[in-house]
């Protein structure tokens, strides 16, 4: 199965030393949400004027987060349990389906980029690099982390009208920069 494959080669990168160490944080940061949590609450407290849409971003991140974690109790899909390797880190719970990770990571480039458009670029390659850790350390199918993402994007879009998107000037200099 291709799907097995790749998460076989992505976790085989994981026996470089300071790709795990990489894998192993990035993994532990997004852990519940907290990560992105974080990013939404400290831009909250930064950008004062904008402070509500803030939070109604970051709660955004939160909701794509219950959402996962509601689908992955009904799914209830197993973990991954590959021969020949241990996952890397620990889950807080048994099922993969969705990746709460993906989910998370994804609603936060959504949300945020829609607040402001740099915190949008430099959330992505955050979030992916979060999301392929997902793999490395072994406790997702590919498909997990994919449909995470989708579950993300779309939650995040779907409460986009709750966000007052930037202005060219706030984007510019006004807030966060």
């Amino acid at each position: 199965m291709a799907e097995r494959r790749l998460l076989a080669a992505l976790r085989g990168c994981g026996h470089r030393p300071g790709v795990a160490v990489a894998a192993r944080g990035l993994s532990f940061s997004g852990e519940h949400g907290a990560l992105w949590l974080a990013a939404g609450l400290a831009a909250a407290a930064l950008d004062r004027p904008r402070r509500h849409d803030w939070l109604r971003g970051t709660a955004l991140v939160a909701t794509a987060h219950l959402a996962s974690m509601g689908v992955k109790r009904l799914v209830r899909r197993p973990r991954p349990a590959p021969g020949g390797y241990e996952p890397l880190v620990r889950t807080a719970g048994p099922h993969s389906f969705p990746s709460s990770h993906a989910t998370s990571a994804a609603a936060a480039v959504v949300a945020f980029g829609v607040l402001h458009p740099t915190a949008g670029r430099l959330a992505a390659p955050v979030a992916g690099a979060m999301c392929l850790s997902r793999l490395v350390v072994g406790v997702h199918y590919p498909s997990d982390v994919a449909v995470g993402v989708l579950l993300g994007a779309a939650t995040a879009a779907a409460g986009r009208r709750l966000l007052a998107p930037a202005t060219p000037t706030r984007a510019r200099g006004e807030g966060l920069s």
